[in-house]
């Protein structure tokens, strides 16, 4: 169980952590065994953000219906909200929060505006600060922070912020189908938030990734930091995915070790030395690297 970080209140309460991690392990052994067996490895198939439900806690997927997996991710998010908040203290109305989930669904991926999530809730800034808080501690949300230094650049200083898990990204969306989530202009944002969650778990990388962008347009989805070094990472939902005048600029800003083009296809391939195409399937090999050049 990951570290139950209460950011609202400025404490990581480690009693409650264990409290929690208990609770969560023991309801899904005793109602979902199927769920503590060892997740197998990702495949090209798996791997594809088309899929409704893909994080944790693993949803019935195919071959069971696509509605009755969209109804269980609805039944999750109200448990969650509803009961599971509740219960470790979180005293916000749950029609509230999901107000603000389901908000905060349509801009998936996007800079963090306070006062637009403030306007649009009817709330000071501060509270809709604290509703992130609330579902970043729940970890049904993801704050990833800028990479800012002195490049003499006017640098993007507001956090991104990703819904974890695309199944609850999607439910919130009202996407019940595939062909539902492939029509959808959140696609290449609802990939790029699966890909950047995937590659942070398996690197490890938590405390290590940033995002980063400039006003004049180079930015980087993903950036992580080992050992002194830096590598990047760009989440593309393209066929074939090609290096753009933005992804050099970055490699030149930041003195990048190598950029990973992360996409849906099956054949990894170099683009030049620094920049390779890799599929999210293969991200293993990724990881290998950053623990040759560490």
């Amino acid at each position: 169980m990951q570290p139950f970080y209460l950011a609202y209140q400025g404490l990581n309460d480690r009693a409650l952590q264990k409290t929690y991690g208990a609770m969560l392990c023991q309801l899904i052994a005793a109602h979902y065994p199927q769920w503590t067996r060892p997740a197998s490895p990702l495949s090209p198939q798996s791997s594809s953000p088309l899929r409704l439900a893909c994080a944790l806690p693993p949803a019935p997927v195919p071959p069971h219906p696509e509605a009755q997996s969209y109804a269980w991710w609805l039944n999750f998010i109200q448990a969650l909200l509803e009961r599971d908040m509740p219960q470790l203290g979180i005293r916000i109305p749950s029609t509230a929060l999901r107000r603000c989930c389901t908000m905060r669904a349509h801009v998936h991926g996007q800079h963090w505006n306070a006062a637009d999530l403030a306007r649009s809730l009817s709330v000071e800034e501060d509270t809709a600060r604290r509703y992130l808080d609330v579902l970043t501690g729940a970890f049904m949300i993801r704050q990833l922070p800028p990479w800012f230094e002195n490049t003499g650049k006017r640098l993007v200083k507001a956090p991104k912020v990703y819904f974890r898990d695309t199944g609850i990204l999607h439910a919130l969306l009202g996407l019940e189908t595939q062909r539902a989530v492939q029509s959808h202009p959140k696609l290449g944002l609802s990939w790029e938030g699966f890909a950047l969650e995937e590659v942070i778990r398996r690197a490890c990388a938590e405390r290590e990734a940033y995002f980063y962008k400039t006003h004049g347009g180079a930015e980087l989805d993903l950036l992580l930091l080992r050992n002194g070094k830096r590598y990047g990472f760009e989440c593309k939902y393209h066929d074939a995915p090609r290096p753009t005048r933005s992804i050099h600029q970055v490699i030149q800003d930041l003195d990048l070790e190598r950029v990973w083009i992360v996409y849906p296809g099956s054949t990894a391939y170099p683009l030049t030395e620094t920049i390779n195409v890799l599929p999210l399937s293969h991200i293993d090999t990724a990881m290998q690297t950053l623990a040759i050049d560490s």
